[in-house]
């Protein structure tokens, strides 16, 4: 099967096109770009599938960050699966952010449970534990990092994500634990090819957007 991987989660922009039959990435390109993702998503697309050798009808599933993450990169993303699943008749699957974390450490984890741990700023941190066979323990939460911090103190496994130097200072940091939340897009396309296909991917999010409204402003409907 082949598949077309998108991330727009973070700071990067991201894609794939992966071959699970033989486990092959035949094409990726991420760039950080911070915000944007609207703009330069299409034409990112574009050049992975010309760096891979291959055109949009050959693609037959679409994998997608569905978050937690950037509210708006999230959107994008979400947005641009759905288009495209839906003009080729293929089907699109949602990947959490915090399950492409784990799947990235889990050569590290040496069979331990892995806690995976993203800054959500605002005093927060997303969590979510997986088991030594990468499957999910528990649904995704948002939690206080004093919260988070005891639970951590009784954690044996593995921590990964952003927010680690948040919850255990003398916990060290790999490569891919970064101040800013990065998904390997390899990572993402796998776990996209290896998923049972349901509902239509939609947003994740642990809490509402940062910005909001202003009140005494709204304008009455006529």
């Amino acid at each position: 099967m082949i598949v077309l991987a998108l991330d727009t989660a973070g700071v990067d922009c991201a894609a794939a096109v992966y071959d699970s039959g033989g486990d092959r990435l035949l094409g990726d390109i991420t760039e950080t770009i911070g915000k944007g993702h609207a703009e330069h998503l299409i034409a990112l697309i574009d050049r992975v599938l010309a760096k891979a050798g291959l055109t949009l009808d050959q693609i037959e599933r679409i994998a997608v960050t569905v978050g937690p993450g950037s509210f708006t990169g999230i959107r994008v993303g979400v947005a641009a699966a759905r288009g495209f699943a839906l003009a080729l008749g293929i089907p699109a699957v949602g990947v959490t952010t915090l399950a492409v974390i784990a799947a990235a450490h889990q050569p590290q984890a040496a069979g331990r449970p892995i806690l995976v741990a993203m800054d959500a700023k605002r005093g927060e941190v997303y969590l979510q534990t997986f088991g030594a066979d990468g499957l999910p323990v528990n649904e995704p939460q948002a939690m206080l990092i004093e919260d988070a911090q005891a639970l951590v103190a009784e954690f044996d496994g593995l921590l990964a994500g952003s927010a680690v130097p948040l919850l255990r200072a003398e916990v060290g940091t790999t490569p891919i634990d970064t101040v800013a939340n990065v998904f390997p897009i390899a990572d993402v396309a796998r776990l996209g090819a290896a998923m049972e296909v349901g509902d239509k991917p939609k947003p994740l999010y642990l809490r509402g957007p940062d910005a909001k409204p202003q009140l005494g402003f709204a304008v009455a409907r006529q």
